[in-house]
């Protein structure tokens, strides 16, 4: 049986309800989801989220942000970039620029889930989880 890809699931479902423009959506609760919902929350892409359940059952219900009247998605695209079929990695010095610094790259560093404004500034590389722009 193949292993759960945690993070392409909570990008998936973040991009179907933005889609659809749901106020909220319920993610499996682990400890990388609270971290990529952490920076999320951080960089304004999405107003926060709450834990329900218990156990197993844990989740995160994630409040997601829209602007104007016609309720465009904060969130206009989620792109996961290290797979578990094909991880990929970066130095500190070649760290990705999203748009020129429009958007965001969430990286997974030996100091936890963090931009690629904050890794550049702690000087550290990792894994290239998504962009976020």
């Amino acid at each position: 049986m193949p292993a759960h890809d945690t993070i392409s699931d909570m990008l998936t479902r973040i991009r179907n309800a933005c889609a659809v423009r749901h106020l909220t959506v319920n993610i499996p609760s682990t400890r990388m989801t609270r971290s990529i919902a952490d920076v999320l929350q951080e960089e304004g892409f999405i107003h926060g989220y709450e834990e329900a359940g218990e156990g197993v059952t844990k989740k995160i219900i994630v409040s997601l942000k829209y602007k104007g009247k016609n309720r465009q998605p904060i969130i206009q695209k989620i792109r996961r970039v290290s797979t578990p079929g094909l991880r990929v990695y970066s130095k500190k010095k070649d760290l990705p620029r999203v748009l020129g610094g429009i958007g965001v790259a969430i990286i997974s560093t030996s100091q936890g889930i963090m931009t690629d404004r904050q890794a550049r500034k702690k000087g550290v590389g990792g894994e290239i989880l998504c962009y976020v722009w």
